[in-house]
This record gives C-alpha cells, sequence and structure tokens, in this order.
C-alpha cells in the first residue's frame, strides 16, 4: 500500500534557493492533493550576547529591544515567505489554498522543524541544501543532518543549485 502524503512541512531559512525548494513542495503537494505547512526558526541571542548588550543598556531595556526586533524579524520572515508562495501560484486559487500555514518559530531551526513535524503530523518534511565544499559533499548542514537523523517521518532534500538565486525573496 502507497502512503498518503496528506501534509507537507516545508522548512526554510528563506535563503537563497528557497523558490527552487518550495517548487518541489508544491509540485508535491499538487500531486498527492496535500497541504504544505512553512516553517522557519529564529534563534534567540545566547546568553553570553544578552550579557554583552547589558554590559551598555539596562536589561529592561535589552528586552524591550529585543522584543521589538524579534517581532519585526518574525513579521518579515512571514511577508517574505507569503511573498514567495503568492509568486509560485501566480492567480491559481487552488494552488494559494495548498499553503495552509506560516510558522515562525523561536529557538533552533532544527528542533523547530522536529516540533512542529510532530505536532502536526506531517507526512513529509521537504528542506534543502546547498554545500559547494569538498567537505560539504560529504556532510549536509548541520540543520539538514539533525533533520534527517532525529526525524520519524520521511525527509527529501533538495539539492540547490550552485548559484542559484532569484530576486524578490
Amino acid at each position: 500500500m502507497l502512503p498518503k502524503i496528506k501534509k507537507i512541512l516545508y522548512a526554510t531559512g528563506m535563503g537563497a534557493g528557497a523558490p527552487h525548494v518550495y517548487r518541489y513542495a508544491l509540485a508535491l503537494a499538487k500531486e498527492h492533493d496535500a497541504e504544505i505547512v512553512a516553517v522557519s526558526a529564529l534563534e534567540t541571542l545566547s546568553t553570553f550576547a544578552r550579557s554583552l548588550v547589558e554590559l551598555h543598556i539596562s536589561h529592561a531595556q535589552s528586552e524591550e529591544i529585543h522584543s521589538k526586533a524579534l517581532t519585526q524579524a518574525k513579521q518579515q520572515l512571514r511577508d517574505r515567505i507569503e511573498r514567495l508562495c503568492a509568486k509560485e501560484c501566480g492567480l491559481d486559487p487552488l494552488c494559494a489554498k495548498r499553503l495552509s500555514d506560516i510558522r515562525i518559530e523561536d529557538g533552533s531551526p532544527a528542533q523547530a522543524i522536529l516540533s512542529v513535524a510532530r505536532e502536526l503530523n506531517a507526512d513529509l518534511i521537504i528542506m534543502g541544501s546547498h554545500r559547494q565544499t569538498v567537505l560539504g559533499d560529504a556532510m549536509l548542514g548541520s540543520t539538514t543532518s539533525k533533520v534527517l537523523h532525529r526525524a520519524t517521518v520521511p525527509v527529501l532534500v533538495v539539492r540547490i543549485p550552485a548559484g542559484f538565486h532569484e530576486e524578490g525573496f
């Protein structure tokens, strides 16, 4: 019996290869009549970094600045993901409905991807890899590697072509 793919988790940091990887998620979603949930994560400042900042300003000021910056960064990331999805779907309303949610999480990207995949009972995780070095050919990026080794569902790693870049994202 073939597995059912009804929920695809598209993991992105919105790097240069994001459109290339999203096209794979969209193609599989169309093929399997599945929905896509986009997930991205923003790591907060480490305790050490915060302590360096607080050498110059108060803890309260640091918290306020950090909170505002994090809120703004999350909104900008959400907006970029929405623009990418809208561009790929054009005027096709059925295509646009494939993206059911955008999740911007706090913390480690690998942990966020794995946590959201479990929470949503995702059937497949799709993410990109763009390593171009000799060492990179032998090893994937740390986020991709962590997800591959810890995921309980299949992970499709899309190789991003060397030099791939699209304007507007």
